[in-house]
Order: structure tokens, then C-alpha cells, then sequence
């Protein structure tokens, strides 16, 4: 498998390097595959899921707006996040089927322990808000 650049800068620009372990969670068959498979290729190995005891430097996490409760979500996503990890939480562009609110993720980010920093075109129908815990923001500063 080989990723064009177009498609291994869509993984860049989430700050995929190699041998980064990226663990990804939502996943559905709305996900968009040329992101997942440019992370793989920039990290150099397959992206663990929940079941994985690994502690992982970037979690991919798809959201849809059907898909409960997102304060939820995002504790989960942090359980075997490293102390300076990043949650990329993926959710469908404005006008797409399942979008996200942006009021919702300001909401439930802060209840979660996290801290949103950035929001990036991730994909052609996914956006991508950059999350961390309030001490690894602290000391990226």
C-alpha cells in the first residue's frame, strides 16, 4: 500500500509521525479511509482499538451526533491516553449526515478533562477537533 502525498499530509497535519501508536475509536463505515490509511502509513504500524492495553500518542475518535453521549466518549478516549496524547475527535463536516454542533464539543470537552486547541479540515467530509488535557497544553506552551 502506498499513500500519495495528498493523502499522507492528511495524516501530517493531524501530527502523525513515525512510530507514534494512534489508537482509533468510533470507527464506521462512513469513516474516511484514505485518512485512516495515511495515519497507518506515517506511523508505521496498524492503529490499536479499545481492547488494546497499549498507551497510545494519538486517538482518532470518529463521532456522529447519533452516537450517545459524548462526555462519555471523550473520558473513554483518554483511558490509556499518554500524560501529553492527543484526542482528534473526527466529526462530520458542517451539512453532513450526523454533524456535531460545535457548542456541544465546547461543552462536553471541559467535563471530560480536556481542552480544545485547535479544528482542522481533517478530511473531505470530516472535521477534526485537536483535544488535550489541560497539563499537556500547559506545557506545549
Amino acid at each position: 500500500m502506498s499513500v500519495d502525498s495528498g493523502s499522507a499530509s492528511m495524516a501530517a497535519r493531524l501530527g502523525i509521525k513515525p512510530g507514534m501508536v494512534v489508537q482509533e475509536l468510533g470507527w464506521d463505515e462512513d469513516a474516511d479511509e484514505d485518512l485512516r490509511d495515511s495515519v497507518v502509513e506515517i506511523s508505521g504500524g496498524e492503529m490499536v482499538d479499545e481492547d488494546s492495553d497499549e498507551v497510545a500518542d494519538v486517538v482518532l475518535l470518529w463521532w456522529r451526533e447519533e452516537d450517545g453521549d459524548l462526555i462519555d466518549a471523550l473520558v473513554d478516549s483518554i483511558a490509556s491516553l499518554a500524560d501529553d496524547g492527543v484526542v482528534w475527535l473526527l466529526t462530520p463536516k458542517s451539512g453532513r449526515p450526523g454533524h456535531v454542533e460545535p457548542g456541544e464539543v465546547t461543552e462536553a470537552a471541559p467535563t471530560a478533562g480536556l481542552q480544545q486547541t485547535s479544528s482542522i479540515s481533517a478530511a473531505k467530509e470530516w472535521a477534526g477537533i485537536r483535544l488535550v488535557t489541560p497539563k499537556a497544553a500547559r506545557s506545549k506552551r
